[in-house]
């Protein structure tokens, strides 16, 4: 017994060690220069989590669990050291999911196994189930399952599934398998009808009517309404959406990790949770949205805004003359979008920022909240080519600034740069925060083509006065201008 004691003492340390851990590694995450330790940091509270949980004394199938790991932990290495940083999106969308997945499959674990448990002993009994079932610990004795612990589970279930099924469908637009929106007439009531029926089904066994058949029915209707929530759509919300979906696994693991009584599962979950929430709110209002708005509006359809004329005409620029504008300028600003990524031309950029420097240009990059496909996603592209931090500055610290630059480099931005997100409020990103750069006295835009941008909305900033295009793939149009630069040098 007093063997058994102490294991649980050092158990309960570990999972405190472990919350500590994912908190301190969650707050050094906030900094670029910190990021790296705090996902190290959180990493070990990780791996001392899973420990202490086999360490548990009625634990069962520890053989399974720690080839299931170890098989996870293998196909993650391998994915994260072959995925370009481009589909990093996309790949956090997945993993996202099969976090709500694995919060799912333990919810249905559980209803399942006290559904078979109640269908046997006593089918009109609650709450007290025999031989109550758990996918930690396998078959153990009479315990009591609370009604807050089988509502948990079944909240837990309902927004695992959600996240599950929507963080698939998110992944899928990002990787270019689904087309950006797909709509139908009458889809919000359709929508509506599923999740009233997964809450109902849900509310029904939570009240103890366990059954095989409610509990699939539940969760058929749970899966299909994140399928249907994430399927209108716009790509350009995608960022805004990960990030929900995030917050929604990591309230599902917390509701699992109490049906559980698991201490590391629920602060755990509620550390992500609440971030993801954060992150959530703070991208939607640098969208200048409401998350409502982004589940349940029609950004990204095709709009009068998006179609109209607009007044001018996209003038072109030679990389020469693009590089001699910048040579003899004072002030440059760069500003790099998800067309840099894909070019992966980051290390170009740099090399040219840096013979900018040399000749004693003041150089900046100016980056958006939701440049890219999600938060961070330039923050770490440059970073990745070396670009030091004292040189990105965020939107509110740079948009004073435009004014008294000489020529703003656009590489690959679109809708963060539009001005019509001010000029024009039939425009569906009206009254969202842009980085000003048709402010700056030049502008030179690259560009692969006169096409719109990811979310399908013309941009005014292409036909300004002071804005001169530079078509091309953006890693050739950077080595151009590398080039041309290195040549007034010479």
């Amino acid at each position: 017994m007093a063997w058994a004691q102490t294991l649980q003492t050092l158990i309960d340390a570990c999972y405190f060690i472990a919350a500590l851990l994912f908190i301190l590694g969650l707050k050094r995450m906030s900094s670029p220069r910190t990021a790296r330790g705090g996902i190290v940091w959180a990493g070990f509270g990780m791996l001392l989590a899973v420990v202490a949980t086999l360490l548990l004394p009625d634990m069962q199938h520890r053989g399974l669990i720690i080839a299931a790991v170890l098989i996870g932990v293998a196909a993650a290495w391998w994915s994260g050291r072959r995925v370009a940083m481009t589909a990093m999106p996309q790949m956090v969308a997945l993993y996202n999911g099969m976090g709500g997945g694995a919060a799912a499959a333990i919810g249905a674990s559980e209803l399942i196994g006290h559904a078979q448990d109640f269908a046997i002993a006593a089918p009109n009994t609650f709450p007290l189930m025999p031989e109550s079932w758990s996918p930690l610990h396998g078959a153990t004795s009479v315990v009591p399952l609370s009604p807050v612990a089988l509502a948990l589970g079944v909240l837990g279930a309902l927004i695992g599934s959600v996240s599950f099924s929507g963080s698939l469908i998110a992944f899928a637009k990002l990787q270019g398998w689904l087309d950006r929106r797909l709509v139908f007439p009458g889809q919000q009531v359709v929508n509506l009808l599923v999740l009233a029926a997964a809450v109902g089904i849900g509310v029904w066994l939570a009240t103890g009517h366990l059954t095989i058949a409610l509990v699939c029915a539940f969760f058929v209707f749970a899966l299909l309404f994140g399928l249907l929530m994430t399927l209108p759509i716009g790509g350009a919300d995608m960022p805004v959406v990960i990030s929900l979906y995030n917050a929604f696994t990591g309230l599902a693991v917390a509701f699992e990790g109490y049906v559980l009584q698991n201490e590391a599962m629920i602060i755990a979950g509620m550390v992500v949770g609440a971030a993801g929430t954060l992150l959530t709110q703070l991208m939607a209002k640098a969208m200048n949205r409401s998350i409502g708005n982004v589940l349940f509006g029609n950004f990204g359809a095709t709009s009068n805004a998006a179609a109209q004329t607009i007044d001018g005409s996209q003038k072109p620029v030679e990389a020469a003359d693009a590089a001699v504008m910048m040579a003899y300028a004072e002030r440059v600003v760069i500003v790099p979008g998800y067309g840099m990524a894909v070019a992966q031309a980051q290390h170009k950029v740099w090399e040219f920022a840096q013979l900018l420097i040399a000749r004693g240009v003041k150089v900046k990059f100016a980056i958006h909240p939701v440049a890219g496909r999600m938060p961070g996603h330039m923050n770490v592209l440059l970073a990745e080519a070396g670009v030091p931090y004292d040189l990105i500055a965020d939107m509110e610290d740079i948009n004073p600034e435009f004014p008294v630059t000489d020529v703003a480099l656009v590489i690959g931005a679109n809708d963060v740069v539009n001005p019509m997100a001010k000029t024009d409020p039939a425009s569906p990103i009206y009254g969202m925060p842009i980085l000003d750069v048709a402010d700056a006295k030049q502008v030179i835009v690259v560009k692969r083509g006169k096409g719109t941008g990811f979310a399908g909305i013309e941009n005014a900033l292409f036909y300004a006065d002071n804005t001169r295009m530079l078509y091309g793939d953006g890693q050739a149009a950077a080595g151009q201008l590398v080039s041309e630069l290195k040549s007034l040098d010479a």
